[in-house]
């Protein structure tokens, strides 16, 4: 059974097909964030440490980290991303203790949060361009991480989920020549917007069975992607979840801030038997009884991690 081990400084989380669903927090990106963008710029990571503890405490598994910022004293990302990535990764962990997903498409960004992240980090993200392959698979060897594998080349995005399909494998065959086996491969396979193409969610969940039954990898995707566009966007992404975990997908790139996507995870969890008991299930029931009474989804979450640590506690002493 193919499982993909991410590591923080002392905590493990494993994907799997077996395993929970990994929810990898979205929120540390500048791109489409002008207010984060300009914060960033001007030295100001307020609202990175906000986003990192609120995502962990709604139910983040591990922490994507995009430094991403066009700056207008210097617009060139080989020079100004890397040292903010540095930075970024720091804050980071010094805020919250679990893996990290280092984001970027400068080779010298993620070299540089591969040499500051604690354990055993993601790396996002590697495409089917030889020029790519060869400027970040030898990363992925030196630092012995997993990364994303996201399914266009040189050719583009294919509307064709066998040329995906065919870019993906080309990827993981590729990682073998370096010796990076398969289960450190996470394939994203690449989520179309359903507005714009009826059968772009169908085509996800074929994709996913086959990987996982042919190449034995584990899947990610841009959850949101398969909304865009759209009004309510967040009943489609909260169907679209358990769907897509159903057909084999083990992780997505997401919020976890929304309530209606977090509660279709758990739930599918518990359905899908990665939940022993019921007990996250009935735990998150909490959260949304709070939610319910008038709290908002990232302090009820934030007061029954904190109950549930405290009867940890209490169980502790007992024994």
């Amino acid at each position: 059974m193919t499982r993909t081990v991410l590591e923080s400084k002392t905590k493990t989380v494993v994907m799997g097909f077996d395993e929970p669903f990994c929810v990898i927090g979205e929120r540390i990106n500048p791109t489409g964030r002008k207010k984060l963008a300009a914060e960033l710029e001007a030295g100001d990571f307020s609202t990175v440490e906000k986003d990192a503890l609120e995502q962990v405490a709604c139910g983040a598994m591990v922490l994507d980290v995009n430094a991403g910022v066009v700056y207008n004293s210097n617009p060139n990302p080989n020079e100004t991303e890397p040292p903010l990535m540095g930075k970024m990764i720091e804050l980071v962990q010094s805020q919250v203790d679990i893996p990290l997903c280092i984001d970027s498409s400068v080779p010298g960004a993620l070299e540089r949060g591969l040499e500051l992240a604690h354990g055993r980090p993601l790396l996002n993200s590697v495409t089917g361009e030889e020029e790519r392959l060869e400027a970040i698979l030898p990363l992925v060897k030196k630092y012995n991480v997993p990364v994303v594998a996201i399914s266009n080349d040189d050719t583009g995005i294919s509307e064709d989920p066998d040329v995906r399909f065919g870019v993906a494998k080309k990827i993981v065959e590729r990682a073998a020549d370096f010796g990076i086996p398969p289960e450190d491969i996470v394939v994203d396979p690449l989520v179309m917007p359903v507005g714009a193409m009826g059968s772009a969610a169908q085509q996800v969940f074929r994709l996913v069975r086959r990987l996982r039954d042919e190449l034995g990898v584990n899947t990610t995707c841009g959850a949101s992607n398969i909304s865009f566009g759209l009004p309510h966007r967040h009943g489609i992404n909260a169907a679209f979840l358990p769907m897509a975990i159903g057909a084999g997908m083990t992780s997505a790139i997401m919020n976890p801030l929304r309530p209606a996507e977090m509660e279709a995870i758990r739930a599918a969890n518990f359905l899908m038997n990665h939940d022993d008991n019921g007990a996250s299930w009935i735990s998150f029931s909490r959260v949304l009884d709070a939610v319910e009474g008038g709290e908002s989804f990232a302090e009820a979450s934030k007061a029954q991690a904190a109950a549930g640590s405290g009867r940890g506690r209490r169980r502790a002493r007992a024994r």
